[in-house]
């Protein structure tokens, strides 16, 4: 199938990949618009995979207010050069992410950061509840697991879908700015306040 320039918009409003990249995904899936897309994440996720070990020593630190200065989030994007902090790409990540964090209130970036003794608690309700539901001793502990799985995607920021765009996660939309960027990046720490929280 030919390829076309219009073809090669449309991918490109979509996926917000480079010109040569979408022609490549689009010659390899077709012409099929929608496999491109899943090309170009896949894509994407090897390039990020390749990139994780690079030192990252520039980067930015981005603030998000809202409610009138009733919350606010202040959030480290880090990446390898000052080149790629001062890119609008770049700057972009950050403040959706800030953003991000505003509306979803995670507990930590990855699982690893939750608090062992938040995810404790976590584990003690839901096994509370599986009980006073009348479950059986055996099947306690699967509905436990399952439901920290569901715990860890709804909480962990890395997990989390997108607010802007809910078919991706974070984890797809960072890789998506590390293919752009051809750098490594990655979020290094956040805080959320909230006026009236402890």
């Amino acid at each position: 199938m030919a390829i076309t320039a219009a073809m090669v918009k449309q991918l490109r409003e979509k996926s917000g990949a480079g010109m040569m990249d979408c022609k490549e995904a689009l010659a390899e899936c077709d012409g099929d618009v929608d496999k491109a897309i899943d090309f170009l994440r896949k894509k994407g996720l090897a390039t990020a995979q390749k990139r994780a070990d690079r030192a990252m020593s520039e980067g930015t630190i981005q603030s998000y207010i809202h409610m009138g200065g009733k919350l606010g989030v202040l959030v480290e994007v880090n990446c390898e050069t000052d080149f790629v902090a001062k890119t609008d790409d770049f700057k972009e990540f950050a403040k959706n992410i800030a953003m991000h964090i505003a509306a979803s209130n995670p507990v930590g970036i990855k699982p690893e950061d939750v608090p062992e003794d938040t995810l404790a608690r976590e584990k003690e309700i839901y096994r509370a509840q599986a009980l006073e539901m009348g479950k059986p001793e055996q099947v306690v502990d699967k509905i436990v697991e399952g439901r920290v799985v569901k715990f860890f995607k709804e909480s962990c920021l890395m997990n989390q879908p997108y607010v802007k765009n809910p078919d991706i996660s974070i984890a797809d939309y960072l890789n998506e700015v590390i293919a752009k960027t051809g750098e490594n990046i990655t979020i290094k720490r956040f805080a959320r306040f909230q006026t009236g929280e402890a």
